[in-house]
């Protein structure tokens, strides 16, 4: 993984940026071609999202689950290095409609531990290879 290239079709995604940095912490130098790398880490699959888990007897909202799944897969050019994986991270959090701000960016934070969680364990997966 000397010269890597990252395939996604989000480069925006916090994952992406996430991954990125960590590859670059880690001295691994990223290239923009695939025709100059000596792997592909390829993102298959790259989502957040969140769902409602309770709510008030006024029917509102009470409880969410923000999620965070990424699908991902590395070969070298001529084999798989590593067959495609799938992680997913869930992270509830309550909600109150009279602090809407700090609860919204509780969300944003919640996402970026989520990322976090997800880049460490990638980069434990490739450890291991």
């Amino acid at each position: 993984m000397n010269r890597t290239f990252i395939s996604t079709s989000n480069e925006q995604s916090l994952f992406y940026r996430a991954l990125r940095s960590e590859f670059q912490t880690a001295g691994i130098e990223l290239v923009d071609s695939p025709a100059d790398a000596t792997a592909i880490f390829a993102i298959e699959q790259d989502v957040t999202g969140q769902r409602v888990l309770a709510v008030s007897a006024r029917n509102v909202p009470r409880e969410y689950e923000v999620n965070y799944i990424v699908r991902y897969s590395l070969a070298d050019g001529q084999a798989i290095l590593m067959e495609t994986r799938e992680q997913i991270k869930t992270q509830a959090y309550t909600w109150d409609e009279t602090k809407v701000l700090g609860k919204t960016q509780e969300e944003k934070v919640l996402r970026g531990e989520l990322v976090n969680d997800l880049v460490r364990v990638v980069m434990i997966q490739l450890a291991a290879l």
